[in-house]
């Protein structure tokens, strides 16, 4: 229980001191993304939080709207912009998820929030990093981020779930910074962002 409350005012604490501080590169960012691409500044998506629930991440926009004649979505390398690329390759995009964090639906360590419809796909072990909240960065994100397949995310997610103690946050809220700047593993081999997770065929045998 100390644990927990001990996670929730570290949360709380550094997520309302990061907001302050680095208001005026999120009001650049945001002035930015208005000059250079139109439209909405930040994106609102449903992901699944704490035990599966639903809930709406807040994340600067990184790419434009761009559809083909039948209305549907570009790839993502045909859609992502400059100011994008540089935003991920930086996790700046990441930023306003602190409010999420504040809101109590994100922790600032823990498995990165995926697609909904990735939910059924998870074999029962890989479900487990639903166990604790999602985070804005994680043992995954230090170890490789997306230059890592999902079999290998998914375990390092696990361990961190069956390893989690407040030092284990620490370490990983100080080594954050450093992966971010390197900019590695911010795109898979051959891809702008990460190819979709279409399930562990081997693991539901």
């Amino acid at each position: 229980m100390r644990s927990v409350i001990a996670k929730r005012a570290l949360d709380i604490g550094v997520a309302l001191a990061s907001l302050i501080v680095l208001s005026p590169v999120l009001a650049l960012i945001a002035l930015l993304i208005k000059l250079t691409s139109g439209g909405p500044v930040l994106i609102r998506q449903v992901r699944p939080g704490l035990g599966g629930r639903p809930y709406r991440l807040i994340k600067f926009r990184t790419m434009k709207d761009v559809r083909d004649s039948s209305g549907n979505l570009l790839p993502d390398e045909q859609r992502l912009t400059r100011l994008g690329c540089f935003l991920r390759r930086t996790s700046l995009d990441e930023l306003p998820e602190l409010i999420n964090v504040l809101k109590g639906e994100m922790s600032l360590v823990g498995p990165r929030p995926l697609l909904t419809q990735y939910l059924d796909r998870y074999t029962p072990e890989q479900a487990r990093r639903h166990e604790v909240k999602p985070g804005i960065t994680g043992w995954a994100q230090i170890s490789g981020r997306n230059a890592l397949t999902w079999e290998e995310k998914f375990k390092l997610d696990v361990w961190y779930v069956d390893h989690r103690s407040l030092a284990l946050d620490l370490k990983i809220l100080l080594l954050t910074p450093f992966s971010a700047l390197r900019g590695y593993g911010v795109s898979a081999e051959g891809h702008a962002t990460m190819p979709e997770f279409m399930g562990t065929q081997a693991g539901k045998e």
